[in-house]
């Protein structure tokens, strides 16, 4: 059962600094914010997707881009009709009018909302959790935030993996669960409480698990395996925060 997103390539990303790789993250999900600027944000977005085809992991990002598009359409019908500072009509669809200001603000949302499903896809893919939560630790980060950390990053896998199962389970039983959207919806109401039942317990085995292996000791913690060399470690971490600092500088003096 694979337990995380994350996808085994071998490429340049793969072999980064996974602490580089979060604060690319970060910033380029921020900075697009700071500075409000089209042809900055596109230029972010474009990175981040080229990090994506670089990483040999785009393809895996297609059904969230996808899954998004139902948001990105609902941003430009209300920011293009209804946004109050709409002024100028730039094209009709019938009795709706769509305007310029409104159409503006909608391309700047839907750039960086593309732009951050990037930035977050280049980490959880290329990333092993493993690897960023020790990287993290080993930082000074509290072993606790790290087990959130990781819980977090798994639960998405291990969830899509229980469905799975009890899907198999109920089609054993004879229970209908493909066909028509009705069928479907009628199939998935009883894997609700089998879902929530089996989080809770999978949570609780995993607390005692913990406690068994000295988790809340306040010894010093040992790793067991050996340190990894990732490419574009502290310098790149540096220049990314310079950055940050700097698009912060420019909104202020701006």
């Amino acid at each position: 059962m694979k337990m995380t997103l994350y996808v085994a390539k071998n490429s340049i990303v793969h072999k980064s600094d996974p602490i580089t790789k979060l604060t690319y993250c970060l910033v380029a999900a921020i900075v697009p914010y700071i500075i409000p600027n089209h042809l900055f944000a596109f230029v972010i977005m474009l990175l981040s997707i080229s990090l994506l085809l670089l990483g040999k992991v785009f393809r895996k990002m297609i059904p969230i881009y996808i899954l998004s598009l139902f948001l990105l359409i609902t941003i430009v019908i209300i920011q293009g009709i209804f946004h109050p500072d709409n002024v100028t009509p730039l094209f009709m669809l019938g009795p709706i009018t769509f305007y310029q200001e409104g159409l503006l603000i909608a391309s700047l949302l839907i750039i960086r909302i593309i732009n951050m499903l990037s930035a977050f896809g280049v980490v959880i893919l290329t990333t092993q959790p493993d690897d960023l939560i020790e990287a993290l630790v080993k930082k000074g980060m509290s072993p606790r935030i790290g087990y959130v950390i990781g819980s977090v990053l798994q639960i998405i896998p291990q969830m899509s993996s229980m469905v799975g199962t009890i899907m198999d389970a109920q089609r054993s039983r004879g229970l209908e669960t493909e066909g028509k959207l009705s069928t479907r919806i009628k199939a998935f109401i009883p894997l609700i409480g089998p879902v929530i039942m089996n989080s809770l317990i999978a949570t609780r085995e995993r607390s005692i698990a913990l406690e068994i292996r000295g988790f809340n000791s306040k010894r010093k913690k040992t790793f067991l395996r050996d340190e990894k060399e990732f490419l574009f470690g502290k310098p790149y971490q540096l220049l990314l925060i310079l950055c940050f600092i700097g698009a912060i500088i420019w909104r202020i003096f701006q």
